[in-house]
């Protein structure tokens, strides 16, 4: 009687596997859909934006981008294009610009000023930030204000 329990539980298990598969796969897909939403016809992004998953620090400064109005934060980049960028952050940011300093593989840091023209609060807690490109800088330090370059 137990070797048949155990045949037919065997047997049994193969299906179950496959109905769980296909079950983890639909929540993904409905996981996958809410998050990236198809395009629609009417796209207003004129251009290709690129996952930025790294690291950033953002320097509050002055409209020209020559003189520092905070203190510096680090947030984490979402999307890069080349025009803009966005990003997430753990408190709201009460500056409008900001030189966003991004650090590339070779080590050296490429800085933008950049106009922070939208924030929205995440169901997770934290805050995501986007904005306009507006040059290229040289980064701050924590010392000094911005060079315009």
């Amino acid at each position: 009687m137990a070797t048949l329990l155990k045949n037919a539980r065997s047997k049994a298990a193969p299906s179950l596997e496959i109905a769980r598969d296909e079950q983890a796969a639909s929540e993904v897909r409905s996981l996958l859909a809410g998050t990236y939403r198809p395009r629609e016809l009417s796209e207003r992004r004129g251009e290709q934006r690129y996952p930025y998953p790294r690291l950033l620090v953002l320097t509050p400064v002055t409209s020209d981008g020559c003189r520092k109005t905070g203190p510096s934060l680090t947030a984490a980049g979402k999307h890069l294009s080349e025009s803009g960028l966005s990003f997430y952050h753990p408190d709201p940011l009460p500056y409008r610009w900001i030189v966003a300093a991004l650090e590339l593989d070779s080590g050296r840091r490429l800085s933008f000023l950049l106009d922070v023209d939208w924030c929205r609060f995440t169901r997770q807690g934290w805050y995501e930030s986007g904005g306009r490109i507006l040059g290229v800088v040289e980064a701050p330090t924590e010392c000094e204000a911005p060079v315009c370059v």
